[in-house]
């Protein structure tokens, strides 16, 4: 039978002397634990600054190359008609969140963007936690930067979509579908009403007929022709364009990186003392 294994300087017949050195095994796995858990957590940090780093570069690129006429087709001479409970100036916003939240949160993005997709992707958990907590109200703008640049049309179906989806109370989740599922930049297959409608069927409840109807007549197509306008007289540097109460915090707030520790910090303390939101987004 092989000998037992004794820590050093513990006696077979010491007891106390044995539950102690197990007792402090125990302590440092815990403390490697907690360090793993430290260290990942760093490393996923870092990675999402990475990627929206390179992200804003890529959308700065895109908001300055030369501009085709995708959004501006004969599709979209129609009348303006905004999404059901658009808001903010000429209902060009589509609210997300508790209407009395202390804080709002105003995005502008194009479905086609990667450095949108970046940005939703790696702060989505994080926006959706500070929107249920009445910590937040989110504006969404939409605009079409890439079908500018390639002479597309997929930034705007999928807008228009997107809007749709508001109509029928599922935009929230057909936004975040839009974006987990964006094809390559360079693939307009946002282009093809078939593709978005296909996506629908990942939102409970709004593949429905009037959905269709909406995606398919491209009813809200020169509301995000109006949106998109709306970006390009704002001067900004391109999307996504991310504000906090008006401060502009991607890639970064002052010297601070955004991250999503640092977008709770900064919604704490803008939200210091306030009591959080209630009301529902129409309200």
């Amino acid at each position: 039978m092989p000998p037992r294994f004794v820590a050093a300087g513990v006696s077979d017949k010491n007891p106390d002397a044995k539950r102690a050195a197990r007792d402090r095994l125990v302590q440092e796995r815990e403390q490697h634990k907690a360090g793993e858990r430290r260290r990942r957590q760093l490393i996923v940090a870092g990675a999402v600054v990475g990627v929206l780093a390179l992200a804003a570069v890529i959308g700065v690129i895109a908001a300055n190359a030369g501009g085709g006429d995708g959004a501006k087709s004969s599709a979209t001479k129609g009348p303006v008609v905004a999404p059901t409970g658009a808001d903010e100036k000429d209902k060009l916003a589509i609210p997300v969140g508790a209407a009395d939240a202390p804080s709002t949160l105003t995005v502008w993005e194009d479905f086609r963007c990667p450095a949108c997709a970046a940005f939703e992707n790696g702060f989505r958990s994080t926006i959706h936690e500070l929107e249920n907590s009445g910590q937040i109200r989110v504006q969404y703008h939409l605009a079409t930067l890439i079908d500018d640049k390639t002479r597309g049309s997929g930034s705007l179906h999928a807008a228009n979509a997107a809007g749709c989806a508001q109509d029928q109370g599922k935009f929230a989740a057909y936004h975040d579908v839009l974006y987990t599922n964006q094809p390559d930049e360079m693939d307009d297959a946002y282009a093809d009403n078939a593709k978005l409608l296909d996506l629908a069927k990942k939102v409970p409840g709004l593949d429905t007929p009037a959905f269709r109807s909406c995606v398919e007549n491209g009813t809200h197509n020169s509301w995000v022709v109006k949106s998109n306008e709306a970006f390009q007289a704002g001067n900004f540097n391109g999307t996504p364009t991310v504000q906090l109460n008006g401060e502009a915090i991607f890639p970064s707030k002052g010297s601070e990186q955004i991250t999503p520790a640092n977008l709770k910090k900064w919604v704490a303390a803008a939200n210091k003392g306030k009591p959080a939101g209630k009301a529902s987004p129409a309200s």
